[in-house]
Order: C-alpha cells, then structure tokens, then sequence
C-alpha cells in the first residue's frame, strides 16, 4: 500500500490503534524505561493545534497492509512562520527499508508546498535517529539535557521545606488549566522574557506567545489535545503581579509522566530564590492532583548552570541528552530525489 497523507480528522480508530503500536514498537526497542504510549484522547492530541498552525499526517503501510511507519508536520505560522517540525517513527523490524527516507521525503514535500524553507526535529542522543538525521543531512543546532525526576526518589520532607521557603513581599498561588484573567497580563510579561534567553529551562513545541491572547490559545490548544496544565506562580505583593511562573502538563496519552514546560522569573525578581520555590510547591500540588505520576521530565540548555542547580536540588537527576537538529528543504528534497 503506498504512503498516505491524511487530515488528523480522517483517522479511523484502526489507524490510531497501529500509531499507537508503531510509537511503543519504537520506544521498546530504543528506550525501553520511558512510559509507553496509550490511545486515550490520541485524535485529540493529533488534530488540535494553534490557530495559526496546520499539522499533517502521513502513514506508510507494507504490502501487508501492516503500518510500518509514520510522521506529523507542524507547518508554523505567525512568528515562526517558514519552519516545519517533523515527528516521525518507524517501526524496528522494518528499519533498513527505506521506510523513513520515505516518510521525509513526503513530510519535506509537504512543508516546501506550505511555505517551509526549514525543517527541525527533536533526537534522544543514544537512539538509532541520530545516525538517520545525520545521513540526511540535518545540523544538530541545540544540545539539551533532560533530567528526570523519579516520584518513588522524592524526599517529600525536603521539597514541603523548599515550598515553604519564600522572600517576603510574595505569595504563590497554584492553577490548574492554565492562568485566571486577572493574572494573565503581568504572566504575558514575564513570558516575554523568553525572548531574550533569560532563565529558559525549555520552550515546549506549543511554543506558547508572550502576549495574552496568544497565551489563551495555547492553554487552550494544550486542553484540546488532552494535555492537563499545572502552573505556580509567584506574586510580587501588595500590587499582585506575577514576577515569576512554572508550568508541567500531563497528558492523556502517557498519563504517568509529567513534563516540566517553561519556568521564568523576571529579571529584577531573580536572587530570591523563586524558581526554586514555585517548582517546588508544583510538584506538592501534583502529588495531590496526578497520584498516577512515575516520574517528571525537565530539559536543560548545557550552559544553564542555574538550572541544573535547581533541578538537582530538588532530586533531578541526567539521564540523557536530546538533539536539535534542522534542515533547509531545498537541499534536504535534492539529497532525498538524487538517485542512489
């Protein structure tokens, strides 16, 4: 059967089903300690998007009728328009068969078609990925640690301590789902700090907006894919600003692992000890709202010395690295169409 583009929309629960098998055939044999995949809210988390986003879908199947293979584009639009983002996997027992030169040739057909010049993807450093990207002619641009917190590790006594811990002339509030009204200027602020690189752990692929209306879609967007928010912030009082925020979200589709998205704090606020502060009374209040979690996931930029501090502090511990790695399509399409 050929290779099929498809709208998240036209899957049929088969389809999800064997996305499903391909991403835990897949995760077995390259990572076997990571959670596996479930189908739960799995349309969801496949269809819905940013306003100004378009993901598409391809499915390579054998002749079987077996699926062998599969990606999503994310074609950007607004700020980070003309950059693709590709999510491809290939089941182990049909590497070596062309199946993923297949795949991206038709994702990077599709992103050139909608107006991409770049294409980026994500690779966990020890995984067969790294050797496919790097024959194809990807340039590793970002090195990020991820660190993994186990919840069975958790001194609970310490991280209550540092939860507590808090400069006077704050407070911290907690929210589920994303951030009350009253709250999301001054959150939009500290957001814009993002810009600048100042005190990034990670920017999650939604890439949420630093201004307020781009925030809602992206709170709702997380939602829609069934993809649960957490967030503490840090209030500078008596005028009841945020100066500082951290986010984890949980999804549906791997419920027992938490992913720890941006933490900030605004430049004049820093030396207080907030960041530690706000993810510490975050994960108090996941051990309360997600009893199910196993473990938290955090990535840190190499330079982040900060971070890492933090992150140790609190029982992180590096596990592995991930790769950016980024493409022109144009080159990318010639090395795909010379022949062999």
């Amino acid at each position: 059967m050929p290779l099929k583009q498809l709208a998240p929309g036209e899957m049929t629960a088969d389809d999800l089903h064997d996305w499903c098998s391909v991403l835990n055939d897949m995760t077995a044999a390259d990572m076997p300690a990571e959670p596996r995949w479930r189908t739960d809210r799995l349309r969801d988390y496949l269809t819905a998007s940013l306003p100004d986003d378009r993901r598409f879908l391809f499915m390579d199947r054998d002749a079987d009728g077996d699926l062998v293979g599969h990606a999503s584009l994310i074609v950007f639009g607004g700020e980070q328009a003309g950059t693709g983002v590709v999510e491809m996997s290939t089941r182990p027992s049909a590497r070596g068969q062309g199946v993923g030169s297949r795949l991206l040739r038709a994702v990077a057909e599709c992103a050139k078609a909608n107006g991409c010049r770049t294409l980026s993807v994500e690779v966990i450093a020890t995984t067969p990925a790294v050797g496919f990207y790097d024959r194809h002619g990807f340039a590793r641009s970002v090195v990020e640690q991820r660190h993994l917190l186990r919840w069975a590790d958790i001194d609970w006594e310490k991280i209550e301590h540092a939860a507590g811990r808090l400069a006077a002339g704050y407070r911290l509030e907690y929210h589920a789902g994303g951030v009350p009204d009253r709250l999301m200027d001054s959150y939009a602020d500290v957001k814009a700090n993002l810009r600048s690189g100042a005190n990034v752990a990670f920017v999650p692929e939604w890439r949420s907006s630093a201004y307020a209306p781009g925030l809602r879609d992206s709170f709702k967007t997380l939602a829609k894919r069934g993809m649960r928010s957490h967030i503490a912030v840090a209030i500078a009082e008596p005028f009841g600003h945020v100066v500082g925020l951290t986010e984890l979200v949980v999804s549906a589709q791997r419920p027992t692992r938490a992913d720890q998205y941006d933490t900030v704090v605004a430049p004049q606020h820093r030396s207080y000890g907030l960041a530690m502060t706000m993810k510490a009374r975050l994960l108090t209040e996941l051990r309360r709202a997600e009893p199910q979690l196993v473990d938290v996931q955090t990535w840190t930029l190499e330079t982040a010395d900060d971070v890492r501090w933090i992150n140790a502090e609190l029982g992180f511990v590096h596990d592995v690295d991930w790769y950016d790695y980024e493409a022109d399509i144009d080159k990318l399409l010639t090395r795909l169409t010379r022949p062999s």
